[in-house]
């Protein structure tokens, strides 16, 4: 089965609006289409970012405990991997890169153009309408 990271910008995303290639690509997980990789970084990172001011009042807290909830349940979850520099311009984001080798993840699905600008040898970095694409051709 097709292993992903997705950048919690795409999670973030995918809670915000229920229209879109981030939620389509919350729903393909939720209905088995692929598995979904996390770490205990990347759920703080989902929990930081949902609290900032300008994000805040636009996500409902109740709903984002319930999908943090089943991403905790359902995803695999790997132990923070220690991170390798990857990402020159954010090392913010090196993590994800150190998450998706050491998973085996296929592919980092992304908005973040310093990730998506990368060429790694074993995982590819899609943006999430490329990701779609991807899962519509796997079937």
């Amino acid at each position: 089965m097709l292993r992903a990271v997705l950048d919690v910008n795409v999670l973030v995303s995918a809670f915000l609006s229920p229209r879109g290639p981030p939620a389509a690509i919350v729903t393909a997980w939720r209905d088995g289409r692929f598995d979904l990789v996390v770490s205990p970084a990347l759920l703080r990172e989902l929990d930081d970012v949902s609290v900032r001011p300008h994000l805040a009042g636009r996500i409902d807290r109740h709903d984002l405990a319930a999908s943090v909830t089943d991403i905790q349940r359902n995803a695999i979850l790997i132990d923070d991997p220690p991170p390798e520099r990857h990402v020159p311009s954010d090392p913010d984001d090196d993590y994800l890169i150190a998450l998706a080798l050491t998973a085996g993840a296929h592919v980092i699905v992304t908005g973040d153009n310093a990730l998506l600008a990368l060429d790694l040898d074993r995982t590819r970095i899609l943006t999430p309408r490329d990701f779609l694409t991807a899962l519509e051709r796997v079937g």
